[in-house]
């Protein structure tokens, strides 16, 4: 498989063969056990049963040697696939489990109906966000306070399959204080 604006990994990792899935209910469990080892404001499981209810949110798990190695669940919205919930078990992990799953996403998206993936990621998870960028995502822009747990921001991140002819420059923090104009009002003098 081809990635348009994919950064590959100096140091690539072992590849190791999984099969990705459907979610199904006997998964939970260990879809459970990744979530709370993985990330400190973890989903619970009335959570992910909520969100497996809309009609337009799938989960899928990554199975190895009949264990789950890692899952994602995202929604399908109109032009993308928004990814909500992304994780690798500790012991699957720097083994391309989730190069795979992105491949698996990737694979989804098509010409005719959704041409990008979307997702979020809490401005302290480096690993995260080193991991998209080299599966070619880009963070585009920031949301502020986005998580009510910690008030922490969010980086929002897109893989584009066809990406447009306009320039998207890279995400620059905003200065607050150089929008204050640092020279006396002309009037006031």
């Amino acid at each position: 498989m081809s990635f348009g604006n994919l950064q590959r990994d100096p140091f690539p990792q072992p590849r190791c063969d999984v099969q990705i899935r459907w979610m199904i209910r006997r998964d939970m469990p260990e879809v459970l056990e990744i979530e709370q080892q993985s990330f400190e404001f973890a989903w619970t499981e009335e959570d992910f049963l909520c969100c497996l209810r809309q009609r337009n949110c799938i989960g899928m798990v990554a199975e190895r040697q009949e264990r789950i190695a890692g899952f994602m669940i995202y929604e399908l919205l109109k032009s993308q696939l928004h990814v909500l919930n992304f994780a690798v078990a500790p012991w699957a992990r720097r083994q391309s489990v989730g190069t795979q799953m992105i491949e698996k996403l990737v694979n989804k998206l098509s010409q005719q109906r959704r041409q990008e993936i979307c997702l979020e990621v809490r401005e302290t998870n480096l690993a995260a966000q080193l991991f998209f960028r080299t599966q070619g995502l880009q963070a585009q822009s920031v949301l502020r306070n986005h998580y009510e747990d910690t008030e922490e921001d969010a980086y929002v991140m897109r893989y584009q399959l066809y990406p447009s002819d306009e320039v998207i420059l890279p995400f620059v923090p905003r200065n607050r204080i150089a929008d204050i104009d640092s020279e006396p009002d002309a009037e006031a003098a």
